[in-house]
């Protein structure tokens, strides 16, 4: 008699829901070989990437996304296209994560464009102090930022249009998005200082 093999629940264990979101990026197995992949779905404590080579399970993984830099973990399932993998990440840097894959859920619904004007990247330096035009500061987190604006993880929602200045930098309120706002600068940033260390 053959035995029937039952898979776990995966989506019940889950502690995080996932976000349907197409990043393209490489991966590194303990091998060292790096190979291109694309994520179909994200969450702060976990992915599932479409791969030409899997890893096996226990593997441990070392991942290079755009919009998110870089992630690892470890191989936990694989299927048909690609695998799974459990991300090994520090409460801040699963809020973090948290606060990326929610601004890169709802640019769809705020109708942004997937060629944006320009490249963003994400600050290794992410805290910030918000200004307002009336003179309030609120401390803020930058989720990503551009030559021309940035998304803001916060709980402040100021009027669209109103002027705010993140940092030293001066702009206005563009957009509102669940846990943030986005922000057009009132000058473009300089393309020559525009890496990881772009400080506002």
């Amino acid at each position: 008699m053959q035995a029937i093999q039952v898979k776990p629940r995966a989506l019940e264990r889950r502690r995080h829901q996932r976000v349907k979101v197409a990043l393209l990026g490489r991966f590194m197995l303990e091998n060292r070989q790096e190979y291109p992949c694309q994520t179909v779905d994200m969450s702060p404590g976990g992915l599932a990437l479409y791969a030409p080579v899997r890893g096996r399970v226990g593997e441990r993984v070392v991942i290079y996304l755009e919009h998110l830099g870089r992630v690892e973990g470890v191989v936990v399932r694989d299927f048909e296209r690609g695998f799974a993998v459990s991300l090994s990440a520090t409460k801040r840097k699963q809020d973090k994560l948290a606060s990326q894959l929610t601004w890169l859920a709802n640019r769809h619904e705020l109708g942004l464009p997937e060629d944006r004007r320009h490249e963003r990247i994400t600050p290794r330096l992410t805290g910030a102090i918000m200004r307002l035009g009336d003179g309030q500061e609120f401390g803020v987190r930058i989720i990503d930022v551009s030559l021309s604006g940035a998304a803001i993880s916060t709980t402040v929602r100021p009027a669209l249009g109103s002027p705010v200045t993140i940092g030293a930098t001066h702009g206005k309120v563009v957009r509102h998005f669940e846990g943030g706002i986005a922000i057009e600068f009132s000058r473009s940033l300089n393309d020559c200082a525009f890496d990881e260390n772009v400080q506002l």
